[in-house]
């Protein structure tokens, strides 16, 4: 669907099947600065280029397998980066559709991923995903090595603090519920998406990364309504 920046409805375009130009629940797109939309046709498995008009352009991502390609970006490298749901990693193409690499296995271990649902290049080459099902933010470098992670780090707004300093009852219960108590007794300790329910500060569901004209880092979360924001080092 296309829209004004004001929010006006322009024109939509876009049926559903599986066939040269078709669509199956397109979770994803960006824009070149040619004005050619890339897609990730999700339940087709592929990444779609089209026109700004809706004319097919070309596809790739058939022949490495992808399963459910769900968000993806544009680096200042000019690269696709693609976050490959199903096959829990980061693929790597050229905007024509040429095959670069890809990195990342299954698990919870640094540089492993639980169904990593949106990835970012910044313009120094560091690579962010989003790393759905173990409730956090990985980092790369170019090569695809892991550099660091976050849990999530977020704390009250101001607008949150005057609600609470307002209404000193429910400032008086938050404070007894202590939300940041790392001592519970879950059942599964390994369980991220069990540990992040219960700690505020962590990210519960993280959904998505883009990197603002500030340079800033901004991540949407789910669970908890939420947008986190973070300086990039």
């Amino acid at each position: 669907m296309v829209f004004t920046t004001e929010g006006e409805f322009i024109e939509e375009w876009g049926t559903i099947g599986s066939g040269e130009g078709f669509l199956d629940t397109p979770s994803g797109l960006v824009l070149n600065d040619d004005d050619e939309l890339f897609v990730s046709d999700t339940y087709n498995h592929r990444v779609q280029v089209f026109s700004t008009s809706g004319v097919f352009l070309r596809s790739f991502g058939e022949n490495e397998g992808l399963d459910m390609p769900w968000r993806l970006s544009i680096g200042a490298d000019r690269k696709v980066y693609l976050a490959d749901w199903g096959n829990d990693r980061i693929c790597v193409y050229t905007q024509e559709g040429t095959f670069l690499n890809s990195f990342g296995d299954s698990g919870s271990g640094n540089g492993e991923f639980n169904k990593p649902c949106a990835v970012v290049s910044d313009q120094k080459g560091k690579i962010f995903v989003c790393d759905w099902g173990n409730e956090r933010v990985q980092v790369f470098d170019q090569k695809g090595e892991f550099l660091e992670l976050t849990l999530g780090e977020s704390d009250l707004s101001p607008w949150a603090n005057n609600f609470l300093t307002i209404n000193v009852e429910e400032g008086e219960a938050r404070l007894r519920s202590d939300l940041e108590n790392l001592d519970i007794p879950f059942t599964d300790p390994t369980d991220r998406h069990e540990v992040s329910s219960h700690i505020e500060k962590f990210f519960w569901s993280p959904m998505s990364v883009s990197i603002g004209p500030d340079g800033l880092l901004y991540v949407t979360e789910s669970n908890r309504h939420r947008i986190q924001v973070f300086n990039i080092a």
